[in-house]
């Protein structure tokens, strides 16, 4: 082994699978061997993955507690490589995770509160988008308002949900009396977006999170009208849709029209 393309890649699959091709081309002393050598730069490697997850999940970790979501983050990373440029994407799948995991699915709430976070950090770190305002829709003619369809701000996320994560996930955050878990009889769709810095989000009805997650997809205002009428009376329908409508411009989640 001579290129330096072949060392690194050896040296990678040290870090990730313990291959020990690597260890011919590290010299070791009396004092600190090879494999001792080669321990730090794993150790490390692990730590500081360790240390990105809890980044992301900041209230997963201070619930579980230092030492138990230690222990729950090196499964993770024992499970799963860091296949990013950028270690802020690392750790999309520890919601899986625990759901999938025999011991901490026992506590679904904790596979809830991953999602929930990591649908934070993803409306955080969104593309910026400016939203169009009202007076953006003045000039459509009403024989236009069916094909009409919307662009979205690229922070938007939809969420559902079946514990009580956002008030206990706000609780934890602003460091107030936590509130005791608990189920809700059915799951529960939240929205959550981005405008400048700050972070918003809010309770949507299973009508308005059908829609929402349609016109996302790309369907028109009529369709839309359409979809509404399996939740309303056909009479309401379009009322409903540009109710809708009206407070998505108003929270700045729409970003364009066509």
């Amino acid at each position: 082994m001579s290129r330096l393309a072949d060392i690194q890649e050896a040296f990678q699959r040290f870090l990730l699978a313990a291959d020990s091709e690597i260890e011919s081309q590290v010299i070791g002393t009396e004092r600190v061997s090879v494999e001792t050598r080669l321990g730090i730069y794993a150790d490390g490697y692990r730590s500081r993955l360790i240390e990105v997850l809890g980044s992301s999940y900041p209230v997963l970790a201070n619930l579980l507690g230092e030492a138990d979501f230690q222990t729950m983050a090196a499964k993770y990373v024992a499970t799963h490589e860091s296949t990013f440029f950028s270690v802020r994407h690392y750790g999309h799948q520890l919601a899986d995770l625990l759901a999938a995991d025999a011991e901490y699915s026992k506590a679904p709430l904790l596979a809830e509160l991953a999602k929930w976070e990591w649908a934070m950090a993803d409306a955080f770190d969104a593309a910026d988008a400016e939203p169009i305002d009202s007076g953006a829709f003045a000039q459509v003619a009403p024989e236009d308002w069916a094909e009409l369809r919307f662009e979205w701000s690229p922070s938007v996320q939809l969420v559902a949900l079946e514990w009580n994560v956002p008030e206990l996930w706000k609780a934890v955050t602003e460091d107030t009396e936590r509130p005791e878990p608990s189920l809700s009889l059915q799951r529960a769709g939240w929205l959550i977006w981005r405008r400048a810095l700050q972070i918003y989000f809010r309770p949507v009805a299973a009508e308005e999170a059908a829609v929402i997650a349609a016109s996302r997809a790309g369907q028109s205002f009529g369709e839309l009208c359409v979809l509404l009428c399996e939740h309303l009376d056909e009479s309401e329908a379009s009322l409903h849709a540009a109710g809708f409508l009206r407070g998505w411009v108003q929270s700045g989640l729409i970003v364009n029209k066509r």
